[in-house]
């Protein structure tokens, strides 16, 4: 048998394996790198996150990701180089981590790598009947593998939508093994660049699971201060925001556009939340004069409104719910108030509250599912259009 092969049947009869989890959103923020144990697969997962760190990119590698990002034309060449680059880059930031750690290439079973998405393509987005849905991750699994020696596991996206999804949330799938709690329903809110929740029921039933997007989060908040406060990627605690005051003519165009009147569930990305949907909101609303204080509130307003909607869509108009927040929007002190405010029957908390560190969360999700496809047996999740399908997600990547 191929020496690869024999490695992959080894790893997959492993008791326990040690992954890494790479992922790296649309907020753009660099690469978060999570070195996992994971014992058993399916229900009986248990998982241990051993190291966690952040590579943030510098502000050329952001700049030269943001080329393509989010964008309906790009120069092909750039587009098919930074793929090899990202890749590469990845696998550069992985072997720094592991060696920070003292951690040997060889005594890590696996990378599971999410990849950097650029540009998110739903049908019911593009609006084009005759092509289907479509997503995009560029940092190509083979140089990473190469790089640093450790089979990869990436593009986990593309089954999903191959099998008649649309590619996100994915989330869902860890979410239901790692985070179910018997008799106690919970949310489990993901605060990204786009917001996202996954409904984990107490029964532990898998078809009445249920995940979705909602709407915005971080990525209109992040570009609006980038275009107003040169120097600044972010409004941290959301202090930028708390001087300003909500445009409710603002909020109300803001809230028309026809994703959030959208059924669940639902995806969507930066391409349409997006600077050039916030200046049409503008115009028809007549705050092109709006401070970047009040702007800033309002998005930070309208992040928090998107999620409540959608979680009172899917829960009855007074939900009663336990909510366990991830993502940096977790660190926004006013997004976090408002949500409140938004849900006052919900009880909030973080992952921590639940063993897991919320900033390393989603890099985890990614090892899981990689966990599942290497010795885990496939299971559908959720029922009708909501259903998510029975797939393992995720091309191998050998380092030979």
């Amino acid at each position: 048998m191929n020496s690869s092969l024999t490695r992959l049947f080894s790893i997959a009869q492993k008791p326990a394996r040690r992954i890494v989890g790479l992922m790296s959103g649309t907020s753009l923020d660099g690469l978060d790198v999570a070195l996992c144990r994971l014992e058993g697969h399916g229900a009986a997962t248990r998982v241990q996150i051993e190291q966690f760190a952040t590579f943030p990119y510098s502000d050329e590698q952001r700049q030269q990701i943001r080329r393509v990002f989010a964008r309906e034309q790009v120069e092909l060449q750039h587009l098919t180089l930074l793929h090899a680059w990202l890749g590469t880059l990845h696998g550069t930031m992985v072997l720094d981590c592991l060696d920070r750690w003292q951690v040997k290439p060889a005594e890590v079973d696996a990378i599971a790598s999410h990849g950097q998405t650029v540009f998110h393509a739903p049908r019911h987005q593009h609006n084009l009947p005759d092509w289907p849905n479509a997503t995009l991750q560029l940092g190509d699994a083979d140089h990473l593998a190469v790089k640093t020696g450790i089979i990869t596991l990436s593009d986990f996206r593309q089954k999903h939508v191959a099998a008649g999804g649309e590619g996100a949330p994915l989330a869902v799938y860890g979410d239901f093994l790692i985070f179910s709690e018997p008799g106690q329903d919970r949310v489990l809110l993901n605060l990204g660049g786009i917001a996202n929740f996954t409904f984990l029921p107490g029964s532990l039933d898998p078809a009445a699971v249920f995940s979705t997007d909602a709407g915005p989060a971080n990525t209109l908040l992040d570009a609006c201060v980038r275009a107003h406060y040169p120097g600044r990627s972010y409004d941290e605690g959301g202090l930028l925001a708390s001087q300003g005051r909500v445009s409710d003519a603002l909020l109300t165009e803001l809230l028309r556009h026809p994703f959030f009147a959208a059924p669940l569930p639902k995806t969507t990305g930066p391409e349409l939340f997006s600077p050039e949907y916030l200046q049409r909101a503008q115009q028809q609303s007549n705050t092109t004069g709006l401070s970047a204080p009040d702007l800033l509130a309002t998005l930070t307003r309208l992040s928090a409104r998107g999620v409540a909607d959608a979680l009172k869509q899917h829960a009855g108009p007074q939900p009663y719910l336990a909510v366990y927040v991830s993502g940096g929007g977790l660190h926004n002190a006013l997004l976090m108030r408002e949500l409140q405010a938004e849900l006052p029957g919900c009880r909030f908390g973080t992952t921590d509250d639940l063993g897991i560190l919320p900033d390393a969360k989603e890099a985890l999700l990614f090892a899981v599912l990689a966990n599942e496809t290497l010795a885990g047996t496939p299971f559908a999740i959720g029922r009708g259009r909501q259903a998510v399908p029975a797939v393992a997600l995720g091309k191998i990547s050998f380092p030979q």
